[in-house]
């Protein structure tokens, strides 16, 4: 029996680093044909002192997200003591860093929930104010792109297909919430429950939600707060360059770009989200690929910054 566990812990683990290294080569992959496209050196001359003041407006839009997230998380951790507001603002700093630095095989969601969780001795809870709070993020990226949608349809043309991923991606994105806040109607076969006992856990906390419409009004609007924060980071690093965008495309074009980065074929979407940049605001609006592409690698500023925070908070809490 122990033999057997063992086969399949090592069988899953093999499979976890070959999905790491797959994602690792589309990465690089992606990187290395992008900068064969488009030399370096013509990336590199668009960056200039002047960008400063934009760069100083993305680290503080950036630390204002970090604030505004953990808000929301603590707005919805509905049961349990009390717990200071430094304490979640540390381990979603500690996201950060997972999410932008490691090629771990935990996303930075789950890293900092579950750590929280057993620290705090409330993870069910924990994983579900995360889980929700994530969903109710893509559902305000959702509503500024549709509400942008046909402001920039009037500037451009947005081939199609676009405007139907992301359709598909808000109704599956709705159908999720449903199906969290109702977690405790879906019957869950016993042999699940038996081996993975955190699964009532997690439902039971998720329905809990539906006794809380404030916190779900509340956090709802944090999420609309990130996502416009997250729209004038972009804005910024476009204006750092020297190129003005209209709002309306900047948004669906940002919101597109997120989506497609979503796609879990490579490490945090790098290489991808590059690529889909250089796809949307050179091959439909024509802004040279080096002045796209000098603007994109602009938006890592505002990620090593917060990743550099959750570096201190895992150094201040080593255990």
């Amino acid at each position: 029996m122990l033999f057997l566990e063992a086969m399949a812990t090592n069988k899953t683990g093999i499979r976890l680093f070959a999905k790491r290294f797959i994602q690792l080569l589309v990465s690089v992959g992606g990187f290395a044909y992008i900068f064969y496209k488009i030399p370096i050196s013509e990336v590199v001359k668009n960056w200039n002192i002047g960008m400063t003041p934009w760069i100083i407006a993305m680290l503080i839009a950036a630390t204002l997200v970090m604030l505004i997230q953990a808000n929301r998380w603590k707005g919805l951790s509905v049961q349990g003591p009390e717990i200071p507001f430094k304490a979640y603002y540390a381990y979603t700093a500690m996201g950060y860093f997972f999410n932008n630095l490691l090629p771990t095989g935990f996303g930075g969601d789950a890293v900092k929930s579950l750590a929280f969780g057993k620290k705090f001795n409330q993870t069910s809870q924990s994983v579900s104010a995360v889980l929700l709070a994530r969903i109710q993020g893509l559902l305000a990226m959702f509503l500024c792109f549709f509400i942008a949608l046909p402001f920039a349809l009037t500037q451009t043309d947005i081939p199609l297909v676009y405007t139907i991923t992301m359709t598909v991606a808000l109704l599956t994105c709705m159908v999720f919430v449903v199906l969290c806040l109702f977690s405790d109607k879906i019957p869950i076969p016993r042999f699940l429950t038996d081996r993975l006992s955190f699964i009532p856990k997690l439902q039971t906390s998720l329905s809990i939600y539906r006794q809380h419409k404030k916190q779900i009004l509340l956090s709802s609007l944090d999420s609309l707060w990130l996502q416009l924060l997250t729209l004038f980071i972009a804005y910024a690093y476009f204006r750092a360059v020297g190129v003005d965008i209209d709002i309306s495309i900047l948004v669906v074009f940002t919101s597109i770009t997120t989506v497609v980065s979503m796609l879990p074929i490579s490490l945090n979407g790098i290489g991808i989200r590059e690529g889909t940049q250089v796809a949307l605001f050179t091959g439909i609006l024509g802004i040279p690929a080096p002045v796209v592409l000098s603007a994109g690698l602009l938006g890592y500023i505002p990620l090593l910054f917060q990743a550099a925070q959750g570096a201190v908070v895992l150094l201040a809490k080593r255990e």
